[in-house]
């Protein structure tokens, strides 16, 4: 196990000691400790602690009574950001039952595989997203029962509450469906149930871009591991305040904004939609002094005119991942707030981060250094011996966060790990490297690298040099069929506001050139007003990819 990044630890214990309760247990003990503290704003309506234990209470007993919810079933939970995300979460739980969260921009198609590879019978879902679902109910699939939420049943007065959160609670002539309001208002007690470290508690599932998506399994105690390691490491106390934007669904913000306030009796400031105003407006009321983040969001938070340093001066850490942040965006960053973006490194296999900057010692576009009891290295993805520093190869992980394996997959959980020294390590996928003081850089996936006239190119790389041109804003660099070469290398490029119009795409490639080796910049660019992201913000590359393809095949006919 490296230890050279322990030079540059923050002031914190190296290891931490895991709770044998569970997430659950964070909840009530914060309404013991905290009754009346604030645990929810949303849009202007407060949820204390002890309502929002009243209420999680009151949905437990209903799934068990009511719908017959069993010891370690799953259910769904398809919902965005909101009151009765946090409440159906923690209410499943409470059950003895294992959350599966699943994205809601899912269409009936997609949500169809989670349903299926999970048997799922029972879901508590949005009543927006209803239309998604209805095709799946007992005919295709196991879906029988839903519970339905109104957003609107929690919003306050707020001004800028997003259009999903507006709508009336509907009435569905439906016997099989059970209302919010109704399943609440019962106050059915749960039954005794014990719940363990061990048990099964959350099922997140990978994206799916490599493939069919993949359920991780995490029990209490693997998120548990990640829920106290952030919480110390971000320093809550019970007055801090978190932002609220990733979509509590992913991993990230699922342990930093909802489990992480939980433990620690602190607030969390919850916005169903991203609206960069809106958040300005939250951070500067709410005097939000933590905000986890993706790169693309922050980027996007940057450039409202609106912004200015006065609106940030309660904020003590803005932290975050999903792709490198610019560095030109890093420095307006820090005059705007005093607060230097503090990247970290994980995924649905670790619930969340595996590596963190050091508050006080960040480096721009890293990873980090290895959480609390975390053993990484980099190896040859081939013969698996471990790389020196500076050399390239494959990040792989052990620690107490990492998932006992992939449900349903007994093929795969045999090749996502490996025995290094004793310990098993799990393979990331992505291609890495660490330097002289144990910090770790990502370089890219496995399956994203370019193979352009024999030479490989990371398309990170390339996009991270993209972002020292002052008019690029964003950019998604990928290969592109080439009849001579077999890939060619492409850049998509978001421009800053003051340069559309004023410079163009061939600009862009003579800039590159003189940055960058000639096998590695693009011959071709183009201008894009917005790039397809993921709900979590991260950019969807291999659907660029795929239409370059399809572009290509239709030349040749």
């Amino acid at each position: 196990m490296q230890t050279k990044h322990y030079e540059f630890w923050p002031n914190v214990t190296k290891s931490l000691t895991i709770p044998e309760t569970s997430l659950y247990d964070n909840l009530t003990i914060s309404a013991a400790r905290y009754p009346d503290h604030e645990a929810i704003c949303y849009y202007g309506h407060t949820i204390s602690y002890r309502e929002l234990l009243q209420e999680v209470e009151s949905l437990a007993g209903y799934l068990q009574q009511h719908l017959g919810v069993t010891s370690g079933e799953k259910v769904l939970l398809f919902m965005q950001n909101s009151p009765q995300f946090v409440i159906s979460y923690y209410a499943i739980l409470r059950a003895g039952a294992v959350v599966v969260p699943v994205n809601p921009m899912l269409k009936s198609n997609e949500l169809e595989f989670y349903v299926k590879d999970c048997e799922i019978r029972n879901g508590i879902i949005g009543q927006e997203l209803l239309e998604e679902v209805q095709p799946l109910l007992n005919k295709t699939t196991t879906l029988g029962q839903l519970i339905i939420a109104s957003y609107s049943d929690y919003t306050g007065e707020e001004k800028d509450i997003p259009q999903e959160a507006l709508g009336p609670p509907a009435v569905f002539p439906n016997e099989n469906f059970f209302l919010w309001k109704d399943a609440i208002r019962t106050n059915i007690q749960p039954h005794d149930q014990r719940l363990d470290a061990d048990d099964l508690a959350v099922l997140p599932y990978t994206s799916g871009t490599t493939g069919l998506p993949k359920g991780c399994m995490h029990t209490n105690r693997t998120v548990q591991a990640n829920t106290v390691g952030a919480a110390h490491w971000s320093r809550l106390t019970s007055r801090s305040k978190s932002l609220v934007t990733l979509p509590l669904f992913h991993v990230t913000g699922m342990v930093h904004s909802m489990h992480m306030p939980i433990f620690s009796g602190s607030t969390m400031v919850i916005m169903t939609r991203w609206d960069r105003e809106t958040a300005r407006k939250l951070i500067s009321e709410q005097q939000c002094t933590h905000w986890v983040t993706i790169s693309t969001m922050l980027v996007d938070f940057l450039a409202n005119p609106e912004l200015q340093p006065e609106d940030l001066t309660s904020l003590i850490g803005i932290s975050g991942g999903g792709a490198a942040f610019p560095k030109a965006l890093g420095e307006k960053l820090f005059k705007l707030s005093g607060l230097e973006f503090t990247e970290g490194y994980g995924l649905s296999e670790t619930i969340a981060q595996t590596h963190f900057n050091p508050p006080e010692r960040p480096k721009m576009q890293c990873l980090g250094i290895p959480s609390f009891d975390v053993d990484s290295r980099i190896i040859d993805p081939v013969d698996q011996s471990e790389k020196e520093p500076g050399e390239i190869g494959e990040i792989v992980v052990h620690g107490p966060q990492v998932m006992i394996g992939y449900y349903n997959r007994d093929d795969e959980n045999e090749s996502a790990f490996i025995e290094i020294d004793g310990k098993s390590f799990f393979r990331t996928g992505d291609i890495g490297r660490v330097d002289e003081e144990g910090y770790f850089f990502i370089v890219d996936r496995v399956k994203r690298m370019i193979n352009a006239s024999g030479y490989n190119v990371w398309p990170t790389e390339v996009e991270t040099r993209l972002y020292n041109h002052e008019a690029v804003e964003q950019a998604c660099v990928v290969g592109i069929p080439d009849p001579r070469k077999g890939e060619e290398i492409k850049a998509f490029v978001i421009l800053n506001e003051g340069y559309k119009g004023e410079i163009s795409e061939q600009e862009i490639i003579e800039w590159s050139k003189q940055q960058m080796a000639a096998y590695k910049y693009p011959r071709v660019v183009e201008f894009r007003e917005e790039f397809p992201t993921t709900a979590s913000g991260k950019i969807l590359w291999r659907k660029l990819q795929e239409e370059e393809v399809v572009r290509f095949e239709a030349t040749k006919k």
